[in-house]
């Protein structure tokens, strides 16, 4: 297996600390509002790099932590008047309901920042002690001219770097990118006793307490969205590091942004898209197929035509599904002796084929693609009437049956059952795929008419689609359309 590690910027061959076994840390979301697209891409990405891992027989060790305690989130609540703990134990929930949907599995341990003050606090306190942390008002801040390697995540040269997203811009530091490690109280915030007086955690702290609490120094994997390069994750190093005086993690891993026009979603730039209003619309197994279409570092632009055509590829890999279910069903599965050698043969090699994939920096998009070659290979299969022994094309049959069921294993775009296998859901998704065209053809007819300035005809479609529950929303980056209430 080889990865691509962000801090060397080279494929790397994958050697775990312990062998057999890989610990692993993925920043999860600030909870302060439902996760938009750009949050899923990272956690669907990091859920099939993990149970990759476990398909190749690792034992895992999966973190994922949630920043309950944030300026965001006490601006929300501020807004919302609700006390800010609150709030974000409320979207932690409403995380779930999404996760779930997207058959994102649970972490083994998804720590929360509230319920880990003390070993902030202790691992603050070693940043002082060792020199490489000061304290100014109550504030504790790291100085990031005592970390010799400090930018060497980001390939940034101190001198060039602009303060980054998160990073205070405070005159009572000593260098404008030094960054806050503990946050003195303001009125009506979570605050905890400290050392220095009533406060919080700073942002980058939290993880780099969590992670070492969890998985110790050197662990194997720490994973996250590209836009955490700088500064998160070069200040977890640089705090870290320092602190322990070992390496922190051996393998970064960063996907690729989400764009919409090739911008970047974000919700500061008001173009995301929120995973619940997307699950409206198309079913979740759609929108994670869509997801691992695209190699994991790759950008991938957003707009709901490649969602439709995702729902497409997927439907021609269920019929092969249904077909090879139905051909199976009701024959003596025990009396079959060994498959058809030649479709063995070409079995095994598809198998070889998806394993070489993933195991060159997980590449999704590639393994997709050997599952479409495999549906073609049961269709064929299938379609031929000449097979001398029927007993070797129902053990081939099974064999092919496995392998979708190991394949959707890794790639977890199916649903599936407590044995693992793949379960279809039948009632009602051929209407909703015409739904889906249909509701496009009309939004097309409707284009139409407001190019031909046809007005009255294009506010009559909007006008019938809202009666019957559909809204229309004309945006920068097209028409969209949703469910109403």
């Amino acid at each position: 297996m080889r990865v691509y590690n962000t801090l060397t910027r080279q494929k790397e061959e994958f050697k775990p600390r312990e062998p057999g076994k890989v610990a692993m840390y993925v920043c999860g979301p600030t909870t302060y509002n439902f996760i938009h697209l750009g949050n899923a891409r990272p956690i669907v990405v990091f859920d099939t790099v993990r149970r990759y891992l476990k398909y190749k027989g690792f034992d895992v060790r999966y973190v994922q932590n949630f920043t309950d305690i944030d300026d965001k989130i006490i601006n929300r609540a501020r807004e919302e008047q609700d006390d800010p703990l609150k709030l974000a134990a409320r979207y932690v929930d409403e995380y779930y309901k999404d996760a779930d949907a997207l058959h994102v599995l649970r972490a083994d341990i998804h720590p929360k920042v509230s319920g880990h003050i003390t070993e902030i606090i202790e691992m603050v306190k070693t940043l002082i002690e060792k020199g490489y942390a000061y304290v100014v008002d109550g504030n504790v801040y790291y100085d990031v001219r005592k970390f010799a390697a400090y930018g060497k995540l980001s390939g940034r040269a101190l001198e060039d770097m602009q303060a980054g997203a998160r990073v205070d811009v405070d005159e009572r530091k000593r260098d404008p990118m030094d960054f806050a490690l503990w946050k003195s109280a303001k009125p009506g915030e979570p605050a905890w006793d400290s050392p220095w007086g009533m406060g919080r955690p700073g942002w980058h702290i939290e993880c780099s307490a969590m992670a070492l609490k969890y998985l110790g120094v050197g662990f194997d994997i720490h994973g996250g969205g590209f836009d955490l390069v700088f500064p998160h994750h070069e200040n977890e190093i640089a705090q870290s590091e320092a602190a322990t005086g070992h390496p922190f993690a051996r393998y970064w891993m960063h996907n690729g942004f989400i764009t919409v026009n090739q911008e970047k979603m974000s919700k500061s730039l008001g173009n995301f898209f929120l995973v619940r209003e997307i699950l409206s619309r198309f079913p979740p197994e759609v929108v994670r197929f869509y997801l691992l279409g695209t190699h994991y570092r790759s950008p991938l632009d957003f707009d709901d035509e490649k969602l439709s055509a995702a729902a497409r590829g997927m439907e021609r890999i269920k019929n092969s599904i249904r077909l090879l279910e139905e051909a199976l069903a009701g024959r003596d599965e025990g009396a079959a002796s060994r498959p058809d050698p030649a479709l063995a043969a070409r079995l095994d090699e598809l198998r070889g084929e998806f394993e070489k994939a993933m195991d060159d920096d997980f590449n999704t998009a590639l393994a997709i693609g050997v599952m479409f070659d495999l549906a073609r290979e049961i269709n064929g299969c299938l379609a031929r009437q000449d097979f001398p022994n029927k007993a070797e094309k129902t053990a081939a049959l099974q064999k092919a049956r496995d392998l979708f069921r190991d394949f959707n294993s890794v790639l977890g775009v199916f649903k599936t059952g407590a044995d693992g296998d793949i379960q279809l859901d039948e009632e009602g998704e051929e209407d909703q795929s015409l739904v889906e065209e249909l509701i496009g053809l009309i939004i097309e007819v409707r284009q139409e008419a407001r190019k031909k300035k046809d007005w009255s005809t294009a506010d009559h479609i909007r006008d019938r689609l809202k009666e019957m529950g559909i809204v229309l929303e004309d945006t920068p980056s097209g028409v969209r359309w949703k469910k109403q209430g």
